[in-house]
């Protein structure tokens, strides 16, 4: 079997000793090598074939690692793994102990800027410009690469404006093919869509007024074209912006015509690229489907009712709302602080406003859910996605934060259903004449009941359940814990006499049941799928003192530090919060 040329290539110093008539070769083998490995192990498949041609031509034209390269959010950046030094190892991706799906610093020099969430790009690189300025390192390169979506979020335009004012060497390349994993929306878009057909406004192009050297729109798929402008680039001071039109899915013909569904398709069969067909028969419905089918269904029935998501109407399935009710469901774009602050401006207005977001993406808008939301007593409701460990996509992904930073702020109720019914019964709660804010977090993926949709019911706010009686020991869980916490104790098959709790709510405690389990058992558990420091457990042991409680509280739960990327059972294995772990903690206990 003949050698690739791919094979040769094992850093962007070996990339640039090749004629540049030989790269559209390595361009064809370096799409088929992401496409015969994604469609095995699965990862983001579209935007990383989008970018193929301007990954090639960006290390080509510009020394890295000397020049620094940042790969916005970094699901475009699998090409650039595959060219800098890890094409051995890219089966590993998004595998435990394996490499990341995103740009990590500590996996290599050519990773400057660790990504996941996206927008950060432009500062991050004007910061390193910056710095490179005060060193006197004035010859180096400074490159951001930043989709169309991305571009349009607020830090992005803090970035923009800053650089604007300063002679940084920083060159922004926007990756324009107006999609993010959904559909780009906003004014910014038509302002691009008109560019590409060729009305650049030459009174009012945004970019320039920016103080930024604007060229474009030029074809992303055309390697000498983006050659030549890269080499022209080099040679003009101060903040400039390339304007590059890309096809998000290029070189595969599903994944070109079903941008969405092949952002991350799963396994598919590479030679047809047909998306190969998941068991899903008989499962239970995903959590985000039994949110976004309920809400659909309240939708119906009170026309207060409206939805919010920052670029996540799949992902959250707010998709059903949006096609029902379009004009009562917004997507806002990449725009997490203005969804929060949106979904209070509504609530002002009498509207039962669910905005609903994941939980890394939450943390970013932190100010807006305190200031605007909290602080006013308004009666916002957070559908909190993703909450817990989420696999693969790793540390910048895991929703494990959300219950300590949620904790302390004041008239924010919490809740963590155990269940999809609970879910169902918490969104009608919600809309019940509810006083203050509330954030329902759930997981990613499936929940363990298939027949969900049960009649509406006002759940009390603040009550926990008992799920098992017991006399020995007493587990209490929050949120979706509860399953693994069930499946321990019943891998004792009676053996001993263990009490469940699901507490439902955080904020504010049951703290009646908090009393009678204190009253009748000397060791308490405490189980959650958020970090161990300040959380669910933290909440027990306060109220604990204040009840001078005398025995024994064990916390389980996320450990003090980032978990990696891996499948989720891996995951919560490793975390400790596993069935197994904590069968072995009820074990020492009583032991």
């Amino acid at each position: 079997m003949s050698k690739t040329l791919l094979s040769t290539i094992n850093s962007p110093a070996d990339l640039r000793q090749l004629n540049q008539d030989r790269l559209t070769q390595v361009a064809q083998e370096l799409r088929d090598f992401i496409i015969d490995v994604v469609s095995t192990k699965e990862g983001h498949l579209g935007a990383s074939l989008g970018v193929v041609e301007l990954t090639i031509a960006l290390h080509y034209c510009f020394e890295t690692p000397k020049d620094l390269l940042v790969w916005d959010v970094g699901h475009q950046a699998y090409g650039h793994k595959i060219l800098t030094s890890r094409r051995e190892v890219f089966e590993t991706n998004r595998t435990l102990n394996g490499i990341s799906g995103f740009p990590k610093r500590e996996e290599s020099i050519y990773d400057t800027f660790g990504t996941g969430h996206s927008s950060t790009s432009i500062s991050a690189a004007l910061g390193m410009a910056i710095s490179s300025q005060l060193k006197g390192d004035v010859n180096k390169h400074h490159i951001a690469v930043i989709g169309d979506a991305s571009i349009a979020s607020g830090m992005a335009f803090e970035g923009l404006n800053h650089a604007g004012m300063t002679k940084a060497n920083l060159l922004i390349v926007l990756n324009d093919n107006a999609i993010g994993i959904d559909p780009s929306v906003g004014a910014l878009k038509t302002y691009l869509t008109k560019a590409k057909i060729g009305k650049k406004p030459s009174q009012d192009n945004i970019i320039e007024a920016l103080n930024f050297h604007y060229e474009g729109p030029i074809d992303g798929h055309d390697l000498p074209e983006l050659l030549k402008a890269f080499e022209s680039l080099k040679t003009k001071q101060g903040p400039k912006l390339l304007h590059v039109i890309t096809k998000k899915g290029k070189g595969l013909k599903q994944a070109e015509e079903d941008q969405v569904k092949y952002h991350a398709p799963g396994k598919f069969d590479k030679a047809t690229g047909e998306v190969l067909p998941k068991n899903n028969q008989n499962l239970p419905p995903k959590f985000q489907d039994v949110f976004g089918l309920t809400i659909l269904e309240l939708a119906k029935t009170d026309d207060k009712v409206v939805g919010i998501t920052p670029a996540m109407p799949t992902g959250s399935s707010l998709k059903y709302m949006m096609d029902a009710f379009p004009d009562r469901a917004f997507d806002v774009g990449i725009a997490e602080q203005h969804a929060v602050t949106l979904a209070a401006g509504m609530a002002t207005q009498g509207h039962k406003v669910f905005c609903t977001i994941y939980s890394t993406f939450l943390q970013r808008a932190y100010d807006q859910l305190i200031h605007d939301v909290a602080l006013q007593n308004l009666p916002v409701i957070f559908c909190i996605d993703r909450a817990g460990l989420v696999g693969n996509d790793g540390a910048t992904h895991h929703g494990v934060f959300d219950l300590a930073f949620l904790r302390c702020i004041p008239n924010l109720i919490i809740a963590a259903p155990a269940d999809a019914i609970e879910l169902r019964q918490l969104l009608y709660t919600a809309t019940q004449d509810l006083e203050h804010p509330i954030a329902i977090r759930y997981p990613r993926g499936r929940g363990e009941i298939k027949d969900w949709q049960k009649p509406f019911e006002k759940l009390d706010i603040g009550k926990g359940r008992c799920l098992l009686e017991g006399e020995k020991l007493a587990v209490l869980s929050l949120g979706s814990t509860s399953g693994n916490v069930s499946k321990s104790i019943k891998a004792f098959g009676g053996k001993f006499s263990i009490a469940h709790y699901d507490l439902r709510f955080l904020k504010p405690l049951d703290e009646d049941l908090l009393r009678s389990v204190f009253e009748k058992f000397q060791n308490v558990i405490t189980v959650e799928d958020g970090t161990v420091k300040g959380g669910f457990g933290d909440a027990i042991l306060e109220f604990a003192q204040t009840c001078h409680y005398k025995g024994n509280i064990h916390k389980m739960g996320i450990p003090d530090r980032f978990i990696e990327h891996g499948n989720t059972d891996e995951l919560y294995e490793l975390a400790g919060i596993s069935s197994k772990k904590i069968k072995e903690k009820i074990i020492s206990i009583l032991s």
